[in-house]
């Protein structure tokens, strides 16, 4: 594991619940940070020289830094032949993801990005339960979660979740669950128009993107400054699919046009990070160096990179030729 922030907390306790999986190493830049994340999950290597980290007896890497990074560690892992596990959202831009799947590729390992709603079974069953609300014609996907470090940035304080220098704002962050949920339910749009809300820092705060698929419309509705009480929802000509809380979903009904309410067979995972450790396995084991899960982070980057075009949201890595 690389990277000790509570979403490598997660991680480590959704390895614990996959037999083929065990949290063997952690890579820190600090001795004591690492050894108190090993301390706390049982894991008994801790390494401070990534060199030497990636040159011990590990399968794969999970990675769990800051994006500007991921692709360059991500790289010299999988030129050392490990197997990669980057959390979302992968990389910068559609430039640098594609630099991995090829580097991916070349090494014969396997990349896999840790996008939660892709491997939870709630999107299997609206995909499964779909025709039954008729022609689809608009989709919400919104995440909206006040972040627990926004008190401190109104207060002036400015940590790396607020930190634009970092290739983080709201989209890359947030928004992320809801385009790629999109792109891949929906496929690639015909067009796409954006608009967000920067803070004094430039950091965008919260922002919609609405992308036209022909006969529907979908949007992407995100926030990491304001809290929102609504679902997602698929609306279709008869009725309507509500899926809570993208990221982890709770629940899947049906609303249907005469008002009958149809409450699908779904029981939430406690750590839904538990399906996308199995699916890694499962593509390592069988040595799937390609995998349909490469189109999605593909598609949705280019969306994003669309996106953020048409905001002025523009990181460093984004002048790398």
């Amino acid at each position: 594991m690389i990277g000790t922030n509570f979403v490598s907390d997660w991680l480590a306790e959704a390895a614990k619940a996959v037999p083929d999986v065990e949290v063997h190493a952690v890579y820190s830049r600090k001795q004591k940070t690492g050894e108190a994340f090993a301390g706390k999950h049982c894991i008994s290597h801790v390494y401070t020289d990534y060199e030497e980290f990636l040159n011990s007896d590990i399968d794969a890497v999970y990675i769990a830094t800051p994006t500007y990074v991921h692709c360059p560690q991500a790289m010299e892992a999988m030129c050392h032949k490990k197997h990669v596990l980057c959390e979302k959202i992968m990389a910068v831009n559609e430039r640098e993801a594609a630099e991995m799947f090829a580097c991916a590729k070349e090494n014969q390992v396997v990349l896999l990005e840790a996008m939660r709603p892709d491997f939870d079974p709630a999107l299997d069953l609206v995909k499964e339960y779909l025709p039954k609300i008729g022609k689809l014609r608009r989709v919400t996907m919104e995440y909206c979660q006040y972040s627990s470090r926004y008190d401190r940035f109104r207060e002036g304080e400015i940590l790396n979740a607020f930190n634009p220098e970092l290739s983080n704002a709201a989209i890359m962050d947030i928004g992320v669950y809801c385009i790629h949920t999109l792109v891949r339910l929906l496929g690639m749009p015909k067009d796409v128009k954006a608009f967000s809300t920067k803070l004094h820092n430039g950091f965008e705060g919260n922002g919609i993107v609405l992308m036209q698929y022909g006969g529907l419309t979908a949007e992407a509705v995100y926030s990491k400054i304001t809290e929102s009480v609504n679902k997602s929802i698929f609306v279709g000509e008869e009725g309507s699919i509500l899926i809570g809380k993208i990221s982890m979903p709770d629940s899947v009904e049906i609303i249907y046009r005469d008002g009958k309410r149809e409450v699908l067979p779904y029981v939430p995972a406690e750590n839904n990070m538990v399906y996308e450790v199995q699916e890694f396995a499962r593509l390592v084991r069988e040595n799937r160096v390609e995998h349909p899960y490469k189109k999605y982070s593909l598609d949705t980057l280019r969306v994003t990179d669309e996106a953020r075009r048409q905001n002025g949201i523009v990181f460093q890595a984004d002048s790398v030729l």
